[in-house]
């Protein structure tokens, strides 16, 4: 069936000021001054889980908080890190059930992904078929927490960049998903997201790149509504990012996305177990290798039950998820490495996927679509086999040696109990993803364009300003529009107004509306000791607009970090790209 593509939201002219549409009812910046409250603590709210129990899943098991009882996580991380000093062979395991051997395809790029093909090639078996897989197709809210961050500015050409949510979920109310990993008593109890992946595709589809977030990351959960009962769960701060599943839905992974990273999340796309392993055989089984024999057990109980010789091999079925659970026995037995390897699938998978093999079994098609289907479930905006196949239909057009996968940077806290962001280094890779920059450094240089000169005297040139830091989590900066307006007027700009309604970004930037005023833009951001990537052309002011984000929320001068290399991407040390294929380092203490 063709049809044509979905056209994404117009950019609509506004009145000049509000960046969120000025909506009745919006939260003005004097009454945004909320405390940053203490919060429940990591440990409240968070089940208790045995060291076992949270080795299973698609990142093992439930996280357990700081401060939780004793046999925690960080007791099995030095358990397992001290029968890894010690070595020695591990018993042979049995192998599982062979699977039979199906055939892939070329149309997506990462695992989740991959059942928008599944579920196409099965609509062509009829319409019937097709409305009873789009009647079957889950779907959640978006956003189930207050943010006020807006979709980002289309560029010069009317692009705009898109922003997926990758997000595998240990829910173990179902058998098949149970046999799959965990123990009994987990059945009961809400899934977690123990997969975590952003997907950032650029705005001229030129490039993309994944960032994964370890599940157990110390992070401040924002308030969430669930919206089948209207619970509301409110802020924790200092919790494990896995747990905010838990918190009505993957809307509430949303949020806590955007309130952390301050990146704009168009979609997201949520699979459980069954779903991974359906997907590895579609493919036939995805290439992996390892640079020694792995035994992923020991005598402890710890471990996915992994076990290769080394080498490459296709991994799919149960052996697949294990694979992307595998903890115990990848480089020193943490979630670290087990983001690793889920890199090395993902890269393996689009490799896989592009070397051109198909489903040619349409029953098996067909099977594999239900089995899709109910494993998947996916925001509003998604809720269509059509609006699935276009969006997959969009991706394919980035090269795979653009696609960069990397781990937020991150640095241990607490004996290696979890881990928190790294100061400086994660907020640039963020702000690098927010202003639409390649983690590659492969972006074509522009070459330096003449400054144009301003169209006015500073003295006549309406400027208005905002405040942008409402935070839901760190809460408003109050005053922030008032006290830079009164040192853009000190700066010699007469005509600066403030603008009361309460927004929320990151970064600071000054908008203009036309080319006539992109010099006026220039100057005031020289005035003000902002780089020349802080302004943009928008079609939703109508004057010069400056938005105080949350990187400047108290003081007159904007401040310097030794993050401020615009364009330069931290040293991260497990980035890898598309075309590479890398061997996972087997811990020593997990081989045979």
């Amino acid at each position: 069936m063709r049809q044509s593509g979905v056209r994404g939201e117009g950019a609509r002219r506004r009145a000049p000021g509000p960046r969120d549409g000025g909506r009745d009812g919006s939260a003005r910046e004097e009454d945004g001054g909320a405390s940053h409250d203490a919060g429940p603590t990591a440990g409240e709210g968070a089940d208790s889980r045995d060291a076992a129990a949270a080795d299973t899943g698609l990142q093992g098991g439930g996280s357990q908080g700081g401060g939780s009882q004793g046999g925690g996580r960080a007791e099995s991380r030095r358990a397992a890190r001290a029968d890894a000093q010690g070595g020695g062979r591990r018993r042979k395991g049995k192998k599982g059930p062979r699977r039979k051997r199906s055939r892939g395809v070329r149309i997506l790029r990462w695992t989740a992904l991959t059942l928008a093909v599944l579920i196409v090639g099965a609509a062509g078996a009829g319409y019937l078929y097709y409305q009873h897989l789009n009647g079957n197709i889950k779907k959640a809210e978006l956003d189930l927490g207050d943010s006020k961050l807006t979709k980002p500015e289309p560029n010069a050409a009317g692009q705009t960049p898109l922003n997926i949510l990758l997000i595998g979920e240990d829910d173990r109310s179902k058998k098949e998903n149970l046999k799959l990993g965990g123990s009994k008593k987990d059945a009961t109890r809400k899934p977690l997201a123990d997969v975590q992946m952003l997907v950032h595709v650029s705005a001229d589809r030129s490039n993309m790149t994944v960032i994964s977030i370890p599940r157990d990351t110390r992070v401040t959960i924002p308030k969430c509504t669930d919206p089948k009962d209207n619970h509301v769960y409110p802020k924790q701060t200092f919790a494990p990012i896995n747990e905010s599943l838990q918190h009505g839905g993957p809307g509430c992974t949303v949020a806590t996305w955007k309130e952390l990273t301050g990146i704009y999340i168009d979609h997201f796309m949520m699979v459980d177990f069954s779903g991974v392993v359906d997907m590895a055989d579609a493919v036939g089984g995805v290439p992996v290798c390892v640079d020694a024999n792995i035994y992923s057990h020991d005598s402890k109980g710890h471990g996915s039950g992994l076990r290769l010789t080394k080498g490459t091999h296709p991994v799919k079925g149960v052996q697949a998820l294990q694979w992307l659970r595998t903890r115990y026995g990848f480089e020193d037995n943490t979630d670290i490495g087990r983001a690793k390897a889920q890199h090395q699938y993902m890269s393996s998978m689009v490799q896989q996927l592009k070397s051109g093999t198909k489903l040619s079994d349409p029953g098996k098609l067909m099977d594999l679509a239900e089995a899709a289907i109910n494993a998947l479930t996916v925001d509003h905006g998604l809720g269509t086999i059509k609006k699935l196949y276009d969006l997959g239909n969009d991706l394919k057009r980035v090269p795979t040696k653009r696609t960069t996968m990397v781990t937020m940077p991150w640095e241990y806290r607490n004996d290696g109990e979890y881990v928190v962001p790294k100061p400086d280094d994660a907020e640039k890779t963020f702000s690098l993803i927010r202003n639409d920059i390649a983690l590659d450094g492969k972006d074509k240089k522009k070459k330096p364009a003449k400054v144009p000169a301003p169209s006015m005297d500073k003295g006549e040139l309406p400027v208005v300003v905002q405040n942008g830091t409402g935070s839901t989590v760190l809460g408003a900066a109050s005053g922030r529009a008032r006290d830079i307006t009164a040192e853009v007027a000190r700066l010699g700009y007469a005509k600066a107004i403030a603008n009361t309604v309460l927004t929320s970004q990151a970064d600071t930037t000054i908008s203009y509306p036309d080319k006539a005023r992109h010099g006026d833009a220039l100057a005031l951001a020289k005035a003000l000791g902002l780089s020349k990537s802080a302004v943009k052309e928008s079609q939703s002011v109508t004057e010069v607009t400056l938005v105080v984000g949350n990187d400047w929320r108290q003081g007159t001068t904007y401040p310097k970090s030794s993050a401020d290399d615009e364009d330069k991407a931290p040293k991260i040390d497990d980035t890898l790209n598309g075309d590479e294929k890398k061997c996972m380092h087997v811990n020593p203490g997990y081989t045979f």
